[in-house]
């Protein structure tokens, strides 16, 4: 190796810088816990490294005993959190490692720590200072330094470089942001930029939660009804009922969830939409009393979760969805406004094998609660694209063509089928979670439905796959919506009439007036003829669109639900080998 690293300096030294960041890498990819975003990321953000060593080549062995004595713990904290979590180490880490005391750190040291750590410790440290004993001092002519350098820190900062060349007026912001994002997968910049990400959504999700603290509580809030003792608001992701065997699609995608139906023990709702393709601005509208017309009730009015505690529930969120990322800092906003919060996704990205199954156990942990009125909160990654990550594979299931639409032509059918696979393996997860709620025998009410549908060449006019706000198709919108209530629940109310509503057109914009009425509470801004259980109900227009571009407002049923396309009725009646 000595001889090697002699003849070929250059790509020696990236070697040891690469063995930080690839250490941990090379296991996620291969063992199938992340993609590739992460690998590729860190092979161009480690010539980073070799900037000073060309510019400086007389002094190479130093620096690069500095570079790795910075990389070496950053690199040692992924490597035990991928061997203890089997994720990434990510800002999401870093949030949930803050946001712990001491208490639980010492509790998490002992829970977890195993001897042979200290001999991998020891191994791990050994590698890079022999690479670095094997490294000669780099000899340059300046033709030489000029060159390397230039293309070093083309690589390097071509993510910065190409964002300006791309767009000459975007924000410089901007070009950073895409700069850090690209950088942040490899050791040091983990912790570095993960850090300062930490703080800077740490500040935005503050502001957010003093804002709200500030918003009045609801007027006469009082209880009509018997109060359920728990609640459980299942909140799924990217799921289309059409979709779903339970919803009349004709692959077994809801075995389930069908069994629970026919047994009368669901309550299926068969025409309800979201309000936006994307799960944040849905849920900001679906949790709150904003809609299409009104987007700043959002921050100016109570939230369902600022309704449930006034009303004297005690709130936990369990997630499986990724917590601080630039995008989820409202999700994780919406966390901390309840009592106790659970974070099981701390993926950088969401193409990893998180699997939903993952939230059973801290359910039942918090039913068991001795608290007397429970809201449990459950977020979910659902169907998520990716979609070949959302299940194990016991439950690839759909494996051919049949049951599938007539245009799925070979080169779609993987996907078209991971998809069906996610769907059923959400529906072994939400009839888990009946059952865990079932096993209490307390007065009981089980809510879920998806924040929003997927598109998965359902269209053969126009095979797409994902959601597109700007090209609306009903896959995008329609969502399950389904509700079970416990034995001891229909003891105290009276939820047959609640029926009446399974086919009416809902837009679950309006959702907080239904949820409200579903537990048994009333106040002066509770809206009946917005709720889907209510006899006072009136069916409105269902607006999708971006509240904050009212040209961009229209009636789903007016656009897009017709031209609705059905799979139930071109279907592959036999599989076609493949």
């Amino acid at each position: 190796m000595r001889a090697f690293a002699r003849k070929h300096p250059i790509i020696w030294a990236y070697c040891f810088i690469a063995f930080f960041s690839f250490s941990y890498h090379i296991p996620l990819y291969f063992l199938g816990l992340s993609g590739t975003t992460g690998l590729r990321q860190t092979v161009l953000m480690s010539f980073l490294w070799l900037l000073p060593v060309v510019l400086l080549p007389r002094y190479s062995r130093w620096l690069l005993a500095l570079a790795g004595l910075v990389m070496w713990p950053a690199a040692l904290t992924s490597i035990f959190y991928f061997i203890i979590y089997g994720q990434e180490f990510s800002q999401s880490a870093i949030f949930i490692a803050f946001e712990s005391n001491a208490a639980e750190s010492s509790e998490f040291i002992r829970s977890y720590w195993q001897w042979w750590f200290v001999p991998l410790l020891l191994v791990y440290s050994a590698i890079p200072i022999w690479m670095w004993q094997q490294l000669p001092l780099v000899s340059l002519s300046r033709r030489q330094q000029t060159a390397y350098g230039s293309v070093f820190a083309l690589i390097a900062f071509w993510p910065f470089i190409g964002t300006l060349a791309a767009a000459p007026q975007a924000p410089m912001a901007d070009a950073a942001y895409h700069q850090i994002v690209r950088m942040e997968p490899a050791a040091p910049w983990n912790l570095v930029f993960g850090y300062v990400k930490y703080q800077q959504q740490m500040a935005d999700m503050t502001d957010l939660l003093q804002q709200n603290r500030k918003i009045k509580p609801l007027e006469n809030l009082v209880a009509v009804e018997a109060l359920p003792d728990t609640v459980v608001l299942v909140l799924g992701e990217s799921t289309n009922r059409q979709r779903m065997s339970l919803y009349g699609y004709p692959r077994e995608t809801t075995p389930r969830l069908d069994a629970l139906n026919e047994k009368g023990d669901l309550l299926v709702f068969r025409d309800v939409v979201t309000p936006r393709p994307y799960t944040i601005e849905a849920l900001q509208q679906i949790l709150s009393f904003a809609d299409a017309k009104s987007p700043e009730r959002f921050f100016n009015e109570p939230t369902l979760l600022n309704m449930m505690k006034q009303a004297g529930y005690e709130i936990t969120w369990i997630t499986n969805q990724q917590t601080q990322t630039r995008r989820n800092t409202m999700l994780t906003t919406f966390s901390q406004m309840a009592d106790h919060q659970v974070y099981l996704n701390n993926n950088r990205q969401q193409n990893a094998h998180q699997y939903d199954g993952d939230v059973l156990a801290p359910v039942a942990q918090a039913l068991a609660s001795g608290a007397k009125k429970k809201l449990v909160i459950v977020h979910m990654l659902g169907t998520h694209r990716g979609y070949h990550y959302r299940y194990p594979d016991s439950y690839a299931h759909f494996r051919d063509n049949a049951g599938a639409p007539a245009w799925i032509t070979s080169d779609l059918l993987a996907e078209y089928n991971s998809y069906d696979n996610a769907v059923r393996y959400n529906d072994f997860v939400v009839a888990s979670l009946i059952d865990v709620a079932r096993e209490r025998d307390e007065k009981s009410l089980l809510v879920y439905f998806s924040d929003h549908g997927e598109e998965v060449f359902d269209n053969p006019d126009e095979l797409f796959t994902g959601r597109n706000e700007g090209a609306p198709t009903s896959a995008m919108y329609t969502v399950p919506f389904l509700v079970w209530t416990s034995p001891a629940f229909k003891r105290e109310r009276d939820v047959s009439t609640w029926a009446a509503g399974q086919s009416r057109p809902y837009s679950n914009a309006r959702f907080i007036h239904t949820f409200a009425q579903m537990v048994g509470l009333s106040f002066d801004r509770l809206q009946p003829q917005d709720s889907l259980i209510s006899a006072e109900f009136v069916a409105s227009p269902r607006w999708i669109g971006d509240p904050l571009n009212p040209k961009t407002l229209r009636d789903y049923d007016a656009t897009v639900n017709v031209k609705k396309i059905s799979v139930a009725q071109t279907v592959s009646p036999e599989p076609a080998g493949i």
